[in-house]
């Protein structure tokens, strides 16, 4: 397993992360005290920047008019674009588009890719992934009310679903629905396209997150079906294929979700040691120069760099061997960078003290939106119990239970 970076790649992330510093970076404070909306024209013009430097849907193969980078390469450069919320956005690699190009890659029908995955490519349109309900726990998405029913007019989709991201202004939604309630608990639920403006589909709001509502693409849905009628082609990927679907769309997605964690660790690491070498806590004396500090330091150094290295190898393991076999490395990393993403973040605002709960700096922004990678795209628990349960079958099949 080699983890050297190859010159072109180390060249990519030297440029991109001038570029983040230049153009992204100076756009967050609008960001986080601001509507989305008012970004959007300095976010088209980033934009336009990146695919002019060739930098455009990194994750994307060429032939869709991508960069081509495998996941390990992209892992490499998520952190880079992961110092600032806005980076994945400015790169066309933005949650939840990126996973909803690569269903739509792998499971969309021609005429579904010409209409809903071109224009997502090109950066004209985006999209929202609908499958989490409020009425259900998330940690067990086998529990879902919203259902389709197919009959002679097509299907009649009736269901509620909420912190659907980005769903405030999306041009579709792909909706996770039962299609098949006496079937297989794993292959009763399929995935709908569902278009804005579609009679009966209403958002309902945007969800508060820790105080903070945002609009646009940073945002949370709450969406409700009712009686919304769609074509039998609306139907993404075979029927009954709905989780197997999503399966497909995690396990990158999770790269993707802990090396954008990374960068933000990276970020809150280097405020934090400057802010202790700067700071006097005494006549003369740096904060730097307290033990707890300098072990606040060195902790925070370590995590990232073993979070780094863990997830670069389920990065390696899924470009190798493929996603299936990576996934007790992504349960893992999914509830380790998790982990080292609050407490580095926590540790930075401890240092800066009174300013670090302020909206002096990203840090408090940062803690109150992150807070949740310990709950989406399943909970700890949940991972920890997955790589328990794999490893403890893995123990009773060689004979030794």
């Amino acid at each position: 397993m080699d983890f050297s970076i190859p010159e072109r790649v180390q060249k990519l992330l030297n440029e991109t992360r001038a570029f983040m510093d230049e153009r992204v970076l100076p756009l967050e404070e609008r960001f986080r005290n601001g509507p989305f909306k008012e970004l959007e024209e300095p976010l088209r013009r980033a934009r336009q920047e990146v695919r002019s430097q060739g930098w455009w849907l990194p994750q994307i193969s060429r032939r869709w008019g991508g960069m081509g980078l495998s996941c390990l390469e992209f892992g490499l450069l998520g952190a880079v674009l992961g110092r600032s919320p806005l980076g994945h956005y400015a790169f066309n690699c933005q949650a939840p588009d990126a996973g909803n190009m690569e269903i739509l890659i792998s499971q969309g029908s021609q005429e579904q890719q010409e209409r809903y995955l071109q224009p997502l490519l090109q950066g004209r349109t985006r999209s929202c992934f609908a499958m989490t309900e409020p009425e259900h726990a998330g940690s067990n998405p086998l529990y879902m009310s919203t259902h389709a029913r197919l009959d002679d007019q097509g299907w009649l989709l009736q269901g509620h679903k909420w912190f659907a991201t980005a769903a405030d202004g999306a041009d579709f939604a792909i909706v996770m629905a039962v299609t098949d309630p006496q079937a297989e608990p794993r292959q009763r639920a399929s995935m709908m396209l569902v278009p804005r403006g579609l009679e009966g589909m209403r958002l309902l709001r945007n969800i508060p997150v820790m105080g903070h509502e945002g609009d646009g693409w940073a945002s949370h849905g709450e969406l409700l079906f009712r009686d919304c009628r769609l074509p039998p082609e609306a139907l993404l990927g075979p029927r009954g294929s709905g989780f197997a679907i999503a399966q497909e769309r995690l396990g990158p997605g999770r790269i993707h979700h802990c090396m954008r964690w990374i960068g933000i660790c990276e970020r809150a690491f280097e405020m934090m040691v400057e802010r202790a070498a700067r700071r006097t806590c005494a006549p003369s004396k740096p904060l730097a120069s307290r033990q707890l500090v300098q072990d606040w330091i060195a902790t925070s150094r370590m995590e990232i760099n073993s979070a780094r290295l863990s997830v670069l190898q389920a990065a390696w393991v899924i470009d190798n061997e493929g996603a299936k076999a990576a996934r007790q490395e992504i349960s893992c990393i999914k509830f380790q960078v998790a982990g080292v993403l609050q407490r580095v973040l926590d540790r930075a605002i401890q240092v800066h003290g009174a300013l670090g709960v302020s909206e002096d700096t990203p840090l408090a922004w940062l803690w109150r939106q992150e807070r949740a990678a310990r709950i989406y795209d399943g909970p700890d628990e949940v991972h920890k119990l997955a790589v328990a349960k794999q490893v403890l079958k893995e123990w009773e099949s060689k004979g030794e239970g």
